[in-house]
């Protein structure tokens, strides 16, 4: 055969003048020159110390930040449902007459749509003695039947029984009350009220002597220490009240509709009455637990910026440390496309498996934070939620899907943000200024 001509190129020539395919971006090469930068030098070191202090940064950061907008959750709806399960979340009072047909009134408020339960109270601020000791109360005039349905009554009885409240003659008080009067279920307590009979010379103090058949724990120390429950017709004789009460007390299916809730009751009364909700009693109360969880939001925040910037100083010294090997990847054809898509990958990954674990780390945390603080008492012999400060007598944790996606989002951006100019400055790493000296 005759030879070919020289001009003409040859099929090896010809394969290998022919341009080489670019690496597709994010494809596996990058992927595997980013999970080389995370590994460590050494083969007993599975991870680099830039991923070992970044990755631990940001599982820190989200899950104290996880943890602790549950626990603030957590006191928002315990003390929503403990001091509004006490209180109802409308009080009914009469304007110009007393409330003497509280029973009509009441029975058209329950049959109004939206409410759940509407009780007649008499209510009045007394002194309560033991032979040991004294202290200030409210004492409630309710029918048994009403008080076993209360929220924050029902089921909260530990010592004694409702059974025949109203024919017992006696009284129902909180836990901490009876804990502060060192008096059990069948003790004697005495009530004294400045509202007692008339006489020439005024109103005469009128003090009197009960048995205490409950004892009921609201968890709420604050309530267990103030609330007095006795039948209605003996608060009504016991305050010079006979066939009166003094509010109405109403719960509703919504509680954060209460203005739509208003227009209802007040059509209900067909009566003039002052009504009232939990928003206004306890507003300042609630508004102040709001800002607090804002605050301690934008607090704990920090800690993740702070573990963004990790990522930057730690991609920043990861890029210096890897100046030759991008000179050689430079030099063997990648682009600095390729070259910045392989430190955002470094950096991303950091910052997603981060946030990951954070979540679930800070998840297992807000699940659990009531066993947790138990077994931190019982190892170190402390009292790290002290119900007398902190009003309930548990640590309340309630984990809001919402603040889990906002700080997770907020986690992944912060942490892909982080990624873009230490990958900016590997793209522009000049390979023959890093090659020159080695």
């Amino acid at each position: 055969m005759d030879a070919a001509p020289d001009n003409q190129p040859t099929a090896q020539s010809t394969a290998t003048a022919a341009p080489a395919t670019p690496a597709r971006p994010f494809g596996r090469f990058e992927w595997m020159i980013a999970l080389r930068f995370l590994r460590g030098r050494r083969a007993r070191r599975p991870f680099s110390a830039f991923a070992v202090v970044c990755f631990s940064g940001m599982v820190v950061s989200v899950a104290t930040l996880i943890v602790v907008m549950s626990v603030m959750n957590g006191f928002h709806v315990e003390l929503l449902n403990k001091i509004v399960g006490i209180n109802g979340h409308a009080f009914m009072q009469g304007v110009d007459t007393p409330l003497t047909d509280y029973d009509e009134v009441t029975a058209r408020v329950r049959d109004t749509p939206g409410v759940t339960l509407a009780i007649p109270l008499l209510e009045s601020a007394v002194g309560v003695s033991s032979p040991f000791q004294q202290t200030g109360g409210l004492a409630r005039g309710v029918r048994g039947s009403d008080l076993e349905k209360l929220p924050g009554i029902a089921g909260n009885v530990k010592l004694g029984t409702l059974d025949g409240f109203d024919e017992s003659g006696g009284v129902a008080i909180g836990a901490k009350m009876a804990e502060n009067l060192s008096v059990r279920v069948g003790d004697t307590i005495s009530l004294l009220t400045a509202r007692g009979a008339e006489t020439p010379f005024g109103v005469t103090p009128r003090i009197q002597s009960f048995p205490v058949v409950a004892i009921f724990q609201i968890g709420v120390s604050e309530f267990d220490n103030l609330f007095v429950y006795m039948p209605l017709e003996e608060a009504q004789n016991f305050f010079s009240h006979v066939g009166e009460a003094s509010v109405i007390e109403v719960f509703v299916k919504n509680p954060e509709d209460m203005d739509a809730m208003r227009d209802k009751l007040d059509f209900a009364a067909k009566r003039p009455m002052i009504v009232t909700d939990w928003r206004q009693r306890n507003r300042s109360f609630f508004d102040a637990l709001a800002i607090e969880r804002n605050v301690m939001f934008l607090i704990l925040s920090l800690m993740v910026i702070v573990a963004a910037l990790n990522i930057i100083s730690g991609l920043i010294m990861l890029v210096k440390d890897k100046g030759r090997a991008i000179a050689i990847l430079r030099t063997m054809g990648a682009t600095r496309g390729a070259i910045l898509r392989v430190f955002v990958l470094t950096g991303a990954l950091v910052g997603v498996c981060g946030t990951a674990a954070g979540l679930l780390v800070g998840l297992l945390i807000a699940r659990n934070v009531e066993p947790l603080r138990q077994f931190v008492n019982r190892v170190f012999h402390i009292n790290a939620f002290d119900p007398n400060f902190y009003l309930l007598s548990r640590l309340p944790s309630s984990v809001s899907s919402f603040d889990v996606v906002i700080v997770g989002a907020m986690a992944l951006g912060l942490a892909l943000v982080a990624t873009i100019y230490p990958s900016w400055r590997a793209a522009r790493l000049d390979p023959v200024e890093a090659l020159r000296y080695e």
